[in-house]
């Protein structure tokens, strides 16, 4: 009883805190002031963002409640399971950086982005195929314009993560706070979602306050593949005929026929030969699965500074591997980006449960689910509990990757070779039949998500808080001498 009449009063107190942390770095002190952690003497954090004094430094490293040294300890993406971690220093980190970069939406909007005109035409580009699960709604038509994108932060966020844990409570018969949920959705949200918009407000505004380093031209596939080719890394092979031509077979005549100027002779296409997966990778598989690739995030400290990381000064223990997760293709798809998100431990290379975030995509008024608590995955799905492939019932969960420790090597190494000035690159890394290239470079991607893989919370964490220190500086700086930034 209780706790009954608790509820409402802890609810209010998270969305008070939500308000109160995004107006500070929208337009309060955390707007017009340096972003100073709270272990800085002059850190303006307000008390509501900063962990109870109470909290220890042991409790900062045992989140997990396993006395394990670090947060990756417990291969979960769902915080709901840890022990009192809405009371953690690493919850308010989080909330922190997650408040900040959220606030630096409407900043970044109208601005360039390092690969569309502006932040605001990325941003709906990329939303276009993504809905709030159980809903249908495609998250691009609410953030046509700044009014819109804020009135979904302000009105409909808030709503929306009072039903996600709601719904979880529900489907977890009970075992699951609403209370606590609810701050995490809120406050240090941890779905792969959430993350990738994080990352990729770190990498917008990044480029934008460091006049785009060269090393967001990777982003483009075309010089991804011939920076690789020319700086000794193995990218996907690509040939160099100057064009194909392809017929339709039930075409008569001259029609159906189709060109593809290549690349290598200034078209748009790249036409590669066809990689197939390695013997390790189609054990794992269905025979009619697609290319399954294997996503790795690194992180380089190099981009603290920029002009040290391009000068040279950038070594390779900057750069480290935070992730890795196993997209294992289903049967029948064309990519692996229909799959089966299966989580590797990156010590060992040991795989471990698998996952999914499909119901990410789920668009159109069929697919809105929330009147129906028990139907369709809201917000979560079911947290790594996949251990065979669902196509042919194929175990995966408890086999080891061959060579995790080269694999990693190899993205850390051209991490630094390629793009030492990007904070955060997602790697899809192949492991190929092709005995000549058993392990290549498929493509990178700088406004990256970790596909539900397990990582060191704390690492990232502190690097992210780092970035934003500088960032905010810069940012400061071009306020005070009307920089117009490109």
């Amino acid at each position: 009883m209780g706790q009954a009449i608790s509820l409402p009063f802890k609810l209010a107190s998270t969305t008070l805190t939500f308000y109160r942390g995004l107006y500070h770095y929208l337009l309060g002190p955390g707007r017009t002031g340096p972003y100073l952690p709270p272990s800085h003497p002059d850190s303006t954090v307000p008390s509501y963002l900063r962990p109870p004094p109470s909290t220890s430094t042991a409790d900062d490293r045992d989140v997990d409640g396993t006395g394990a040294a670090s947060s990756r300890a417990v291969p979960s993406s769902s915080s709901w399971t840890v022990p009192s971690f809405v009371k953690t220093p690493l919850f308010y980190q989080h909330a922190r950086v997650h408040l900040f970069t959220l606030a630096s939406e409407f900043y970044l909007y109208p601005r360039p982005h390092y690969r569309k005109s502006t932040h605001g035409v990325d941003l709906i580009d990329n939303l276009s195929n993504v809905a709030v699960p159980g809903t249908g709604i495609p998250l691009s038509m609410l953030v046509r314009n700044r009014p819109s994108a804020f009135a979904l932060v302000t009105c409909a966020y808030p709503v929306i993560s009072m039903i996600a844990s709601l719904h979880l409570w529900i489907k977890t018969m009970g075992k699951s706070s609403v209370s606590d949920e609810y701050a995490i959705r809120l406050l240090a949200p941890d779905d792969w979602f959430s993350y990738w918009r994080l990352n990729s407000r770190i990498a917008a505004m990044h480029a934008l306050l460091n006049d785009v380093p060269p090393g967001y031209d990777m982003e483009n596939k075309w010089t991804f593949l011939m920076e690789g080719r020319g700086r000794d890394v193995p990218v996907s092979p690509y040939l160099d005929t100057p064009a194909i031509v392809v017929k339709h077979r039930n075409e008569e005549g001259g029609l159906g026929i189709h060109f593809y100027r290549n690349a290598t002779d200034g078209g748009d296409w790249i036409i590669q030969e066809r990689i197939r997966n390695g013997t390790w990778v189609s054990d794992h598989l269905p025979g009619d699965a697609p290319l399954s690739t294997f996503r790795v995030i690194t992180q380089c400290r190099g981009a603290l500074d920029v002009a040290n990381a391009n000068g040279g000064g950038c070594v390779v223990d900057d750069v480290t591997a935070l992730s890795c997760v196993f997209r294992a293709g289903r049967g029948g798809a064309k990519t692996d980006h229909v799959s089966v998100l299966f989580d590797v431990d990156v010590g060992t290379g040991t795989v471990l449960g698998g996952t999914t975030n499909e119901h990410w995509y789920e668009l159109g008024p069929s697919r809105c689910s929330l009147f129906n608590p028990f139907g369709g995955p809201m917000w979560r799905s079911d947290d790594h509990a996949v251990t065979h492939h669902p196509d042919g019932d194929i175990p995966v969960s408890g086999h080891v990757v061959p060579d995790i420790g080269g694999m990693l090597r190899l993205v850390e190494k051209s991490h630094l070779k390629l793009c030492p000035d990007v904070p955060l690159v997602g790697w899809d890394v192949v492991l190929s039949a092709d005995e000549k290239l058993p392990v290549c470079l498929l493509e990178v991607n700088l406004s990256c998500n970790f596909f539900r893989g397990s990582f060191d919370r704390r690492v990232y964490l502190d690097f992210l808080e780092e970035m934003i220190v500088n960032l905010q500086g810069m940012r400061l700086c071009a306020d005070r001498e009307g920089k117009k930034v490109r």
